[in-house]
């Protein structure tokens, strides 16, 4: 029997999607032989915390799930046990970078992946706590179907299970590194009243997460694809397909990996959108293969983006995200053109080298990032209202951003050095330290 980590991190009230996810947890030990560890990592305020709590109590109980609610004090201590034991030459910075006072999309990724490992699981399948699962004829369908089928196995074994199998077969021996989908519903980002009042402008803020040297034609082509995900068609029936997955059909809500994240961190950067994203990129450029369903997540916006404070962070988040992509872009290239280099002999991903194409990457010339707020600030001025008045919160950042952009890099470089003695200390480091039930 296999066990895997089914984890939903979060920092706001979301009842609703935790029960649901406790309905996949229940789906996924009856339909598959598998230990489900449901991880809930909480960051919520104390009221929205006992609120969660209460509802895990609700949850189905099976002699095959085992629910963990974690608040971040004792996401903290497993940390500092973990840190610890792996010896880190700079462990509070380690320990910063894990769980920073700043919302981190890809930390709180991370630590699901450390606290996976220590709870002995295979595999690790992320969802989101602004997403739902869509409703067919009464059923609900539920992503994990398709991740348990072939997440872990041989390509070539795989293969007898996908609906098609578009995978060279040179990569036939190679084991399936991730199984993911899209979502439907609202744009993953949230611009799209942007588009609304003016999609030449909508054109310009989306474009400017291309690398600086592409041709209008490509931008456009980007701009049209980008935050989208599958679209609005509703769920009608299965489809799968065995590929090196393309990093711009799968999102970070709807996504689960084997092997590869053990091996590579996400980047910890904070208030930055999109910062969880670079294991998707890095499977496919790895040449491992991956599978692509269609149970796509239904995705929402919460009421807090609809605030004055949360309209400011959100768009420092998008910009933050735009900023780091001068590095980004220069390190997946990187990890194209080193192609087989990028795996051992075990078809592991090699740290070493994703460490080095990420520091050398923090050497680059910052302009491109001068031009890029500089496109910004224009932007939002012709948008007007409350993105004119961002504009000029923006503009008392400008260095502060310039360089926290970079020293987010920095920060990525050193935890992937760190990162395989931290998994590896992780696997004997006990997630709770006292008797009773997990939570």
């Amino acid at each position: 029997m296999r066990r895997i980590c089914l984890t939903l991190p979060t920092n706001r009230p979301c009842s609703a999607t935790i029960e649901a996810i406790g309905e996949e947890a229940a789906y996924a030990a009856e339909h598959f032989d598998t230990e489900v560890h449901l991880l809930i990592l909480d960051s919520c305020d104390a009221p929205a915390h006992a609120e969660h709590a209460e509802t895990v109590r609700r949850l189905p109980v099976g002699p095959r799930i085992v629910v963990h609610h974690l608040d971040e004090a004792r996401q903290r201590d497993f940390l500092q046990r973990a840190i610890g034991r792996a010896g880190a030459t700079k462990p509070d910075l380690l320990l910063e970078m894990m769980l920073p006072a700043g919302l981190s999309y890809g930390a709180c990724t991370n630590r699901a992946f450390l606290i996976g490992a220590a709870l002995g699981c295979e595999s690790v399948h992320r969802r989101d706590s602004d997403s739902r699962y869509q409703v067919v004829n009464g059923e609900t369908v539920f992503p994990i179907h398709h991740e348990l089928t072939s997440l872990g196995r041989r390509a070539a074994d795989a293969a007898h299970d996908v609906t098609e199998n578009a995978l060279a077969t040179q990569h036939a021996d190679k084991r399936v590194a991730m199984v993911g989908s899209s979502f439907v519903g609202e744009l993953s980002v949230d611009i799209g009243s942007i588009l609304r009042i003016d999609p030449d402008v909508y054109y310009d803020l989306v474009s400017l997460w291309a690398p600086g040297h592409w041709s209008a034609e490509q931008k456009r082509e980007l701009v049209d694809e980008s935050f989208r995900g599958a679209g609005t068609d509703p769920f009608a029936r299965d489809h799968s397909t065995l590929a090196l997955v393309d990093p711009m059909r799968v999102d970070m809500c709807n996504i689960s990996f084997h092997g590869v994240h053990e091996h590579v961190p996400l980047p910890p950067a904070t208030d930055t959108i999109g910062s969880d994203y670079f294991l998707i990129h890095l499977v496919h450029d790895a040449a491992l293969p991956g599978v692509l369903h269609n149970r796509n997540i239904v995705n929402f916006y919460t009421g807090e983006r609809r605030t004055d404070a949360g309209f400011t962070a959100y768009q420092m988040r998008y910009v933050k995200f735009l900023l780091s992509m001068l590095y980004f872009n220069v390190v997946y290239d990187g990890m194209a053109e080193a192609g087989p280099e990028l795996t051992d002999e075990r078809g592991q991903v090699r740290a070493s080298v994703v460490a080095r194409l990420v520091t050398e990457s923090t050497r680059l010339d910052r302009m491109e990032n001068v031009q890029r707020l500089d496109a910004l600030d224009t932007a939002y001025r012709k948008l007007g209202g409350a993105y004119a008045k961002f504009a000029d919160h923006l503009a008392t950042r400008r260095e502060q951003l310039l360089d926290e952009a970079r020293s987010d890099m920095e920060d990525f470089a050193l935890l992937t050095e760190a990162w395989g003695p931290l998994v590896h200390a992780a696997r004997h480091t006990p997630v709770h330290t006292s008797p009773g039930r997990p939570g």
